[in-house]
């Protein structure tokens, strides 16, 4: 008789162990943590946004569409995320943008990788700090002013330096200072 009660004894065991186990497992959880969240940075008195990276949110792109065709003299359209194209998958103009913070803290390694890779740096007394970086087929500006750090990018205007500069230099003026 012993062992017909058994597999029966056990079969309840298993039944009953099966909710204690996830019960133990999951109580934790279901449970959380009675401890207030974390201040958001509006309340820490700082200029930390809300990811907490350092100097606030980033800037909005500054240009539409028409704006770039205005700057490059040719027509672009807006291919989203501030990237500006021809098209025809040739020519562009991409900003991207950071807070003045960001770009202080990486604004000299930039600087010195620009003077690697394009033919001409120009240092510019434009905003805080600024240059900008060209080359027959690609040209970079850095910009960093009180409301943020915009790098612009420019590719495939022609093969010509002055061209790339010239770009360059409209993009800058064209940000609202």
């Amino acid at each position: 008789m012993a062992t017909a009660l058994a597999p029966a004894r056990v079969r309840r065991r298993a039944r009953l162990g099966l909710p204690l186990l996830l019960l133990a497992l999951f109580a934790p959880v279901a449970c959380g943590d009675d401890r207030d969240p974390p201040p958001a940075s509006a309340d820490r008195g700082d200029d930390t946004d809300v990811l907490g990276a350092p100097g606030g949110a980033p800037p909005a792109c500054p240009f539409t569409a028409a704006q770039v065709s205005d700057v490059v003299g040719q027509p672009m359209r807006d291919d989203g995320n501030c990237l500006f194209g021809d098209g025809k998958g040739v020519a562009s103009l991409t900003v991207t943008t950071a807070s003045a913070t960001a770009g202080q803290t990486t604004y000299d390694y930039e600087h010195e990788r620009a003077g690697k890779r394009y033919d001409k740096v120009v240092d510019l007394d434009r905003g805080e700090r600024c240059y900008l970086a060209v080359k027959d087929l690609a040209g970079e500006a850095v910009l960093i002013d009180d409301k943020g750090t915009y790098t612009v990018t420019v590719s495939n205007f022609g093969t010509d330096v002055a061209r790339h500069e010239q770009i360059l230099r409209r993009a800058l003026d064209a940000i609202p200072a």
